[in-house]
């Protein structure tokens, strides 16, 4: 997974976070989540914790037509930061307002 041209999560990270989305679109809970639903109802957090750091994925899966991934960041503290809650925030809007357009 990359930001603006740089790699945000490891292989190993996307290799993990590509299993946890997998068993989310066969309909099973990823092995390590929680709710996140200060962003938005719904939202959860896939919680890789490996050798080589945190990383997160904030999505949400309670509609049928897809899964929808809102933001992925490696954490650098024991808190999630304002600026990735905004960001998984707004996506969450945008999402909801797509959504009501259909």
């Amino acid at each position: 997974m990359r930001h603006q041209g740089r790699r945000i999560f490891t292989p190993n990270a996307c290799k993990e976070a590509g299993h946890q989305l997998s068993q989310v679109q066969a309909g099973l809970e990823p092995d390590d989540w929680k709710p996140f639903d200060v962003v938005g109802a719904g939202t959860k957090e896939i919680r890789i914790n490996l050798d080589d750091g945190w990383f997160r994925v904030m999505y949400i899966a309670k509609f049928p037509e897809a899964v929808y991934v809102l933001h992925c960041f490696k954490k650098k503290t024991s808190s999630t930061s304002k600026h990735d809650k905004d960001i998984t925030a707004a996506r969450y809007r945008s999402v909801i307002q797509e959504r009501s357009k259909q």
